[in-house]
């Protein structure tokens, strides 16, 4: 350790994204993990993962996307002055939850202050606060709330996962990033489909996204493509995809989503999955 490190009390490394292998709780990784460095190998990786845990593992660790892995890493490294002292995971977030889901939660991609910060998705921000104690209340997750990797937060029959999995800048990924992501995106929702019933999109990017997934994979998907909206509900086959408004701070400080909003979505999913 250097005389600064010995200073400061830690070493620069704590300013870096989470190494694999080194004890964060969840870590699907591994220092043997393959790393996609760019998008061919994005699909190259996400093709030949035979398992759920094999894929969050590949997912956890790639680095196709030059400007999102900088602004991860950066963000990491610099910090929100309320968590200056905390470890960030900075790498991308992968899905997690139940294996065998009969629903699954789609979003748009992880805060740059919730996930990237805590390595789990709608974990440690204000619409996850939201999202976690109307997931409670429905009986989809152990506890009301989900602050940190290892906290004991545990999904019920519910699998969460993000069309884009780094935190990009301004909320905003671009559409090269967003195809680059898709891949991992598609395989796990295959991966994860034994007993899916229904997907709830958080937002029109999830819900776009989740469309393009169903019509690449051959799913009769209509044409048009249905339109965005709270509420929205269209079976494809066995599946119900249904629409609901962001749990974004904005959204709900307005009153444009509430937690009876968000409660109303998850029984109708409960409801086709069979859970209710």
């Amino acid at each position: 350790m250097t005389d600064q490190e010995t200073a400061t009390g830690r070493a620069d490394t704590a300013r870096n994204p989470v190494r694999p292998d080194t004890g964060w709780p969840g870590d699907p990784a591994t220092a043997a993990t393959p790393v996609a460095e760019d998008v061919d190998r994005v699909r190259a990786l996400a093709a030949s993962a035979g398992t759920l845990a094999e894929l969050t593992a590949r997912q956890s660790v790639c680095r196709a996307c030059p400007r999102l892995v900088t602004w991860r890493e950066e963000v990491a490294a610099v910090r929100r002055r309320s968590f200056a002292d905390e470890q960030y995971w900075g790498r991308p977030v992968p899905g997690w939850g139940a294996d065998r889901p009969a629903i699954v939660i789609a979003g748009l991609a992880p805060a740059a202050h919730g996930g990237n910060r805590t390595g789990r998705i709608f974990t440690g921000d204000r619409s996850g606060d939201v999202l976690f104690a109307s997931l409670w209340r429905s009986g989809l997750a152990a506890q009301p709330t989900s602050v940190s990797a290892g906290d004991g937060q545990r999904l019920i029959d519910v699998r969460m996962l993000a069309a884009v999995r780094c935190a990009p800048p301004d909320n905003k990924p671009s559409n090269a990033e967003r195809d680059a992501c898709e891949p991992w995106f598609s395989a796990e929702l295959d991966l994860a489909s034994a007993d899916l019933r229904a997907i709830v999109c958080l937002g029109h990017f999830a819900w776009q996204a989740v469309w393009r997934v169903l019509a690449k994979s051959g799913q009769p998907v209509p044409r048009p493509r249905p339109a965005f909206g709270h509420g929205v509900q269209v079976n494809v086959g066995r599946l119900m995809i249904i629409g609901c408004y962001h749990p974004s701070q904005q959204n709900t400080f307005t009153g444009k989503v509430t937690g009876q909003m968000l409660d109303d979505i998850f029984s109708k999913a409960k409801s086709h999955a069979g859970l209710s």
